[in-house]
């Protein structure tokens, strides 16, 4: 969809005067009712008030992109206008709105509104094309300015190549959630700020959004692949690649651009698992394979133990007992698959599709703990297992691909059919039997009975320990080795541990919002208009709420949530909480055990969290 689709001329203004962003707002309203696609314009109007006063949507370098998703909308459009003179008013930057778009989208439009916030987004990043907008002399112009630069090759006289993108990049994380889109964004910002044309393709929860063309990488000087997974780069063989952690594009993205403008950027040839012998390298490509597994681990544990605490609400509320019993039985059977899961996407991380079933095939035997002890015997590897199976069978598959390069070519059909599964099969199998699972199955029954015996002080420490890790990092890797050990303990019925995990994530963003509330002065407006944004997102379980905050000040802010989500874990085992799920924050509070000792947790290390962080945080002067 292109932008000139949503936008036509009739829908702009030219050199329009604004008293405020929300006076800008009415008159783009009013600009939308005129095209008629609002069926409310009064109501259409509230929600993109109510989405403006969750976060300003001022971008910086002069631009505004209000918009809302409304059941006052009847069909998607986009209103614009320029204003002269320029708005004050809070910005990244400090510059002054000139240039405002609306986008209207209907409610079931999914994420419409994304992908044409993402568009016009990248678009703006060209200053000399928001220069032309601002200088057009009439709404048609303005439309035809942007339609130059849609069409590849189309842009004006002197600037060949305008319609293709110096870099490309590609964002994901083990979640698909914040931290792929705030790289995403991070590096839109910088892009900007240095005047290079940029694309960003998101590979979120629910997908590729904004998805990189043929056209686009062909003509890309880098590809900045920024992922914490494993990505598609079959289609980047031949062109410089740089890769770095969402994490890193996140803190410098202003660096990660500047490596990818160095002529020392290596070309990719596809092909090896593990493409350097620089050992810090090395570390993060086994992170990312790591986190390729964990990524598709993580729905099996978070859908098998939400039905199984559906399964415990609905016995509570005396609901027929066979939909409790059946609910609890696929719970329970999701979570017998966490472990296959969690191997086969390792291994096929490392050794494409043949890696697949020797990689699953060894997280069953870790599963169950196949030895060539009789079956009473045999005890659970657990994760670590699943670990050794999925590494395994990557890198033997890479091993039996090396070698097949040296058979004849006419054995290649009869290799990849037959010899390689079989081979990689058998010898996953073996070292699973002989040597993996007997010693780790040992040391994964020492660490539960270790789990279960903790009492008093020793498990009240560990939960304090858990809750603070939460706390650290923000969706890194600390945070999400937290998270993991929380999602282990639940396999496991260590429900009090689960929920200090649970309750150590929730307090950052809570925290942060009650300390913007209870010390307004230490805080600028845009920080003190996250708050209601970072309250929900606090009680909903995703901590990245607070990383911004951390960004810009992690000396203070890091330790003050470490303390509150340290507090809340050591209150979640003291108080005899538990959470049967790994995932929905207060949602779940209908089968949290003890729910009023977890809402007094999450409290406590909330409001601690706001005082130490009022506490350290200084006074700023009145203009701010």
């Amino acid at each position: 969809m292109h932008i000139t689709d949503l936008l036509q001329p009739g829908r702009v203004a030219l050199n329009r005067r604004a008293g405020s962003m929300r006076d800008a707002i009415h008159q783009l309203v009013d600009l939308m009712a005129g095209g008629g696609n609002l069926a409310d314009a009064a109501a259409f109007e509230a929600d993109v008030l109510a989405r403006e006063a969750l976060g300003g949507t001022c971008v910086g370098s002069g631009l505004a992109i209000p918009h809302a998703k409304s059941t006052a909308v009847r069909a998607p459009g986009l209103a614009a206008m320029t204003l002269d003179p320029p708005l004050a008013c809070e910005t990244p930057d400090g510059a002054p709105v000139r240039l405002l778009f609306l986008i209207a989208a209907p409610d079931q439009a999914d994420d419409l509104h994304v992908k044409v916030l993402a568009e016009l987004a990248t678009l703006m990043i060209d200053r000399d094309l928001c220069a032309q907008l601002l200088q057009a002399s009439s709404p048609e112009a303005f439309c035809s300015r942007i339609a130059q630069r849609e069409t590849p090759g189309a842009g004006p006289a002197g600037q060949p190549g305008a319609g293709r993108w110096r870099f490309v990049a590609v964002t994901a994380c083990p979640a698909g959630l914040a931290h792929t889109y705030m790289a995403a964004e991070a590096l839109q910002q910088a892009a900007q700020a240095r005047g290079i044309r940029l694309k960003v393709e998101t590979c979120g929860a629910s997908g590729a959004q904004n998805e990189l063309t043929p056209q686009d990488i062909a003509g890309a000087d880098c590809i900045i692949v920024a992922a914490d997974r494993t990505v598609s780069t079959a289609r980047f063989v031949g062109k410089r690649v740089l890769t770095v952690s969402a994490g890193e594009a996140i803190r410098d993205a202003a660096g990660v651009l500047d490596r990818a403008s160095e002529g020392s950027v290596p070309v990719y040839r596809g092909g090896d698992a593990f493409r350097t012998s620089d050992w810090k390298e090395l570390g993060r490509e086994a992170y990312r394979h790591l986190m390729s597994g964990i990524s598709h681990m993580l729905p099996f544990v978070v859908a098998g133990g939400v039905l199984i605490a559906l399964a415990l609400m609905l016995r509570q509320f005396g609901l027929p007992q066979e939909w409790a019993g059946m609910m609890g039985t696929v719970g329970r059977a999701a979570f017998t698959l966490v472990y296959p899961t969690l191997a086969a996407f390792i291994a096929y991380s490392i050794g494409d599709m043949p890696g697949f079933m020797p990689g699953l095939m060894g997280g069953y035997f870790a599963q169950m703990g196949t030895t060539v002890a009789p079956q009473s015997e045999w005890v659970s590897s657990g994760f670590w297992g699943a670990l050794a199976a999925g590494f395994g069978a990557g890198l033997l598959i890479r091993l039996l691909n090396w070698v097949g390069k040296r058979l004849p070519a006419a054995l290649d059909q009869i290799r990849a059919s037959l010899l390689t599964p079989v081979l990689s099969l058998l010898c996953v199998g073996a070292v699973m039997v002989f040597f993996v699972n007997p010693p780790l199955g040992c040391f994964n029954l020492w660490l539960m009975e270790l789990l279960e015996g903790m009492q008093g002080g020793s498990r009240l420490a560990l939960g304090t320990v858990l809750g603070a890790l939460m706390a650290t990092d923000y969706g890194g890797p600390v945070n999400k080795a937290a998270y993991l050990t929380g999602t282990l303990a639940l396999v496991d019925n260590q429900f009090d541990l689960m929920a200090s995990v649970m309750l150590g994530g929730m307090v950052p963003p809570v925290g942060i919002a009650v300390s913007c509330l209870l010390f307004p002065g230490r805080y600028t407006g845009a920080e003190r208009r996250t708050a209601p944004q970072n309250l929900l997102m606090g009680a909903s379980f995703v901590t990245e709420g607070a990383l911004s905050f951390a960004l810009r000040d992690p000396l203070r802010v890091v330790p003050a949530c470490m303390l509150g989500s340290g507090l809340a874990g050591y209150l979640a085992v003291l108080l005899r909480c538990g959470c049967p799920a790994p995932h929905g924050g207060i949602f779940l509070i209908a089968v949290i055990q003890n729910p009023l000792g977890f809402l007094l947790a999450w409290a406590a290390g909330s409001f601690l969290t706001a005082v130490v962080l009022g506490t350290l945080k200084r006074p700023l002067a009145r203009n701010q």
